[in-house]
This record gives C-alpha cells, sequence and structure tokens, in this order.
C-alpha cells in the first residue's frame, strides 16, 4: 500500500525564498469526501491522478499514477468541480529535510502552507525559523476541502462550518 506521512504548517515571513525552485500546479478533484479523494493534478510538463485515505495522525493511504496532460487538462476543465486549486509549490531543503511550501492563488489567495514529507510520524524534523503554526490535523487545510471551501469564503462561514 501507498502512504503518504506528512506533517503541514502556516508560513510567516519570506526567509523560505532563497534558494526554493518553484512549479506552477493546477489541481482539481472527481470526488472528495470525508474518507477518500480522487484528485487530477498538472505540474509543469507531468499530470498524475492521485486517489488518497482518510487521514489518521499525519499518515493517510496514497496511490499516485502518471496521466497524458492533455486527459489531466480535459479532466481539470470537464469534470472537476470548481474552483481549483491553483499554487506555486516551492521545494527547498532545511537541516536534511525536503520542504515543500505553497503559496496558494485564485480562491485560496494569501493561503502559505509548508509541508514535511516523513518516514514515520514520531520522526524528528527541525522547524526552520519561517514555521508557523502546526495545521496537521485540521481539516480545512486539506486541498479537497481548499476546493469545497477556499480559504477566501473562511471569513463568512459560522465557526464549525467547515
Amino acid at each position: 500500500m501507498g502512504t503518504e506521512i506528512e506533517r503541514k504548517f502556516l508560513v510567516h515571513g519570506d526567509e523560505w525564498r532563497a534558494g526554493a525552485t518553484a512549479k506552477p500546479i493546477r489541481q482539481g478533484y472527481l470526488h472528495a469526501s470525508k474518507g477518500m479523494s480522487i484528485r487530477v493534478r498538472r505540474t509543469g510538463e507531468h499530470a498524475y491522478l492521485t486517489v488518497k485515505g482518510t487521514q489518521v495522525g499525519a499518515t493517510r493511504a496514497e496511490y499516485e499514477y502518471e496521466i497524458p496532460v492533455d486527459d489531466a487538462e480535459d479532466m481539470l476543465d470537464a469534470l472537476c468541480q470548481p474552483p481549483l486549486i491553483e499554487k506555486v509549490r516551492y521545494t527547498l531543503q532545511n537541516d536534511g529535510d525536503t520542504w515543500e511550501v505553497d503559496v496558494f492563488g485564485g480562491e485560496n489567495a494569501g493561503l502559505i502552507v509548508a509541508e514535511v514529507e516523513l518516514d514515520s510520524e514520531d520522526q524528528s524534523v527541525t522547524l526552520p525559523d519561517w514555521i508557523g503554526p502546526e495545521v496537521t490535523n485540521d481539516p480545512r487545510y486539506l486541498n479537497a476541502n481548499l476546493s469545497k471551501t477556499p480559504y477566501s469564503r473562511w471569513s463568512q462561514i459560522v465557526a464549525g462550518d467547515v
């Protein structure tokens, strides 16, 4: 079984930008429920279909398959529910760990989230100075939920509705 173990944090400041490489990402969801999501993602000259299971702690099942870019574009335009997730992913190294910082655009503009993938949930990670509060267990920050309830709409929602 494919497994993803990651911790997710909010970001403050711009220090992380030094030495980071950027890739635009466009993604949408064919299905997203509390227990599973099926995502289409275009990043550069590659595209992927990804199935993710329920998150337990920082772990969840993940299966990812490369698909033709034209197929991904067709699915994003015709089958995925709007709004699509638009972001630029920056990749950088810190103390031996690979960090991905997502700067969201579109209806999620203003949100910046950093993720670090781990080999185990109890793996020690040195948090860079630019890391803010941890949001690993806050479902609002899952991309599947950001596609349903974008960051720009959060102030319009009564606490507990998300």
